[in-house]
């Protein structure tokens, strides 16, 4: 106990503990030894992966993990890391600062993002940020930001077209969702294979996605676009 009148002794900045994630060990080692001159960093880890990541969270004091992006990291993956550790920062390392990427990494939890010119110092000044809840970014990309919320809003529904889904397509597009293959789905609504076809064309035109695999995880992530109380025909039939 301090003698009376003493002045309480200055602890200092409490560290912000970091993990890095990066299949680069050259490039992690080397943000490792960058980061690390800051009194207020500390990096407590650099792993590979995500299984990684998730052992070196559920042991290491962690306040944000940094991940690198340039070599491309799997959405979900991420997400679900995100929701397992609510209290934990997440930054995109290495971002190419255009819009819908942005928006992408901010879909998949990411709390922050580093461009891909950034400096170290710049990066620093980032982690700082959003360890303290701040986000800065251009305005064009926070303007991106507020129309992707939104298109997204469960209060608004309708996909990023224009043109709202129809119910039929409502029903092709939630059992995509289910991963069920044009032939399962046209068994289940009672439809021709080629009208199934049809029916996915015109929903990847007017969620403007290229690939069915993207409508899946679109419909996973915004069960809003299909919301409906409409049980398909066969299932309500064995329902009875």
């Amino acid at each position: 106990m301090p003698a009376a009148g003493a002045k309480p002794i200055d602890a200092g900045p409490v560290a912000m503990n970091i993990i890095l994630m990066t299949q680069v060990r050259l490039m992690g080692e080397g943000l490792a030894s960058c980061i690390g001159r800051r009194p207020d960093m500390v990096v407590q880890a650099i792993v590979s992966d995500i299984a990684t990541l998730r052992q070196a969270l559920a042991t290491t004091p962690t306040d944000l993990v940094l991940i690198d992006a340039t070599q491309g990291v799997e959405v979900n993956d991420v997400r679900a890391t995100v929701a397992d550790h609510p209290g934990v920062a997440f930054v995109a390392l290495g971002l190419t600062e255009q819009r819908q990427d942005v928006i992408q990494c901010g879909r998949a939890g990411f709390s922050g993002y580093i461009p891909r010119e950034a400096s170290i110092d710049a990066l620093c000044e980032t982690l700082a940020d959003v360890a303290a809840g701040r986000l800065v970014c251009p305005a064009e990309i926070s303007s991106g930001l507020f129309r992707a919320l939104f298109r997204d809003s469960p209060a608004t529904g309708p996909p990023a077209s224009d043109q709202p889904l129809t119910r039929r397509e409502s029903d092709v597009l939630r059992l995509i969702g289910e991963g069920l293959s044009n032939k399962e789905i046209a068994r289940e609504l009672i439809l021709s294979v080629a009208t199934v076809k049809h029916h996915v064309h015109h929903i990847l035109d007017k969620l403007q996605l290229p690939r069915r695999a993207q409508a899946m995880r679109r419909v996973r992530d915004a069960p809003w676009l299909v919301s409906s109380n409409d049980v398909p025909r066969r299932r309500q039939a064995n329902l009875k």
